[in-house]
């Protein structure tokens, strides 16, 4: 699921539309940024025509891996995404014992269609994560394979890679955690909208199930709010919240797995933290904005809890602007073969990223050390590469945005609606 899960077609709101001149200049200058940034928009024939083969004979394949996996089918299991999603890459399944949570988060088991000496990995690899421009998206993997095999539709069985936790009720610690390949067959597809209406009826289908997976969510969202994690959009709705906690949770998960009980090498994802002049620097900028007032019990705290506080209490117009000081004063994070320096933005020791396999090259390779146990010899060049691109990739959509304001597009209405372009009539 993408970090802009946020940013789908706004419900109810046609596309944006543009004439036929305008959309060759969009296109132009999309393959001038591609050249400019390296990005290959195009997938080779032979990439193409393995991700083609391997969605051949998907019933019989999944049948006789039933040997080998844990049969979820029937755990109630559902997804949600944006309303445009065309794949479904992760799903929940939550279950509540005397003592304890237990939440499943079942990710398309990617790796098991796309492994270390198939065409289609050599290609993720060069690629590293899939780049989103309003209206156009150039994937990491083809989309012949992430819209069919590996996107967790309703009613129809698939392979996943589920990571089962079972949570302390209390503590909301880990008591234990499962990762294991699995076959899951979702029940529903929600888009967030919907969801949010299945929080409020308590006569709909998955009510019970969506009430019980936003409890445990919201007091996750809270836990770190408290311990120090930074909150940059504290009025996110119940929907997000839940599939933001609940990635969040089983990527912690899996890279604790790695890192403690395995003591292995992985993609993890390190952020470090600003310097305390440059924290400073933030927070004199923050204090200075019309209407907005730092806490005065939080001023002493962890920057970062400071920071909460005040985007809790600031007025929806400045939001944007708070946002903009701490953004200005956090390095870039990175990944690395080693977790040493913890991700400073979430306030976790160890973090690393399992459940978006489709879409970035780290969940991919993480899956495939999780399940092989094996580590790629160049890991440490598949982490620099993933960096790299990945800011490539956020300079290219910066840029592309840009554009889009300078021909008199709104960048964020083309990036919720869509384009559709019509054709000029000559009035009579």
């Amino acid at each position: 699921m993408s970090d802009q899960a946020a940013a789908g077609t706004t419900e109810g709101q046609g596309p944006v539309e543009i004439d036929e001149e305008l959309a060759r200049h969009l296109e132009n200058k999309r393959e001038e940024l591609f050249e400019k940034f390296e990005i290959r928009d195009e997938f080779p024939d032979a990439v193409l025509e393995e991700a083609e083969a391997r969605t051949e004979g998907v019933e019989s394949e999944i049948d006789a891996e039933l040997d080998d996996r844990r049969d979820l089918r029937d755990l109630t299991t559902w997804t949600t995404d944006p309303v445009d999603a065309r794949d479904f890459d992760d799903a929940l399944s939550i279950e509540k014992g005397e003592e304890e949570f237990v939440l499943h988060v079942h990710i398309a088991d990617v790796t098991h269609y796309v492994h270390p000496e198939s065409e289609m990995w050599a290609e993720a690899v060069e690629r590293a994560n899939t780049v989103y421009l309003p209206d156009h998206t150039v994937h990491m993997l083809p989309a012949t394979l992430a819209e069919t095999v590996c996107s967790l539709v309703p009613d129809e069985d698939r392979l996943a890679h589920t990571v089962e936790m079972h949570l302390d009720r209390e503590t909301l610690s880990f008591e234990s955690i499962d990762i294991y390949k699995s076959v899951i067959r979702s029940d529903e597809r929600l888009t967030y909208t919907q969801a949010e209406r299945r929080l409020d009826d308590p006569e709909s289908a998955l009510h019970e199930e969506s009430s019980l997976v936003f409890e445990l969510a919201d007091r996750l969202h809270e836990q770190r709010k408290e311990d120090g994690s930074l909150v940059l959009n504290p009025r996110r709705d119940r929907a997000h919240t839940i599939i933001e906690e609940c990635m969040l949770k089983a990527n912690k998960a899996v890279t604790h797995e790695l890192m403690w009980n395995r003591g292995v090498e992985a993609m993890y994802r390190v952020h470090p933290q600003p310097s305390p002049d440059q924290w400073d620097d933030a927070l004199q900028e923050i204090q200075e904005l019309d209407g907005v007032s730092i806490p005065g019990d939080a001023w002493g705290d962890d920057p970062r809890i400071a920071v909460n506080a005040t985007l809790e209490e600031a007025p929806e117009r400045q939001l944007g602007k708070i946002q903009y000081a701490v953004m200005k004063v956090m390095p870039r994070a990175r990944y690395m073969n080693d977790p040493f320096g913890g991700h400073h933005a979430l306030n976790f020791d160890i973090y690393g990223h399992f459940t978006s396999p489709i879409r970035r090259l780290s969940d991919l390779v993480n899956h495939w050390i999780v399940h092989a146990n094996d580590v790629p010899e160049n890991l440490l060049q598949l982490c620099d590469h993933a960096s790299d691109q990945q800011q490539a990739g956020e300079k290219c959509e910066r840029e592309y945005k840009q554009f889009l304001e300078e021909v008199g597009l709104d960048a964020d209405a083309v990036n919720n609606r869509g384009i559709e372009v019509v054709e000029e009539t000559d009035a009579e």
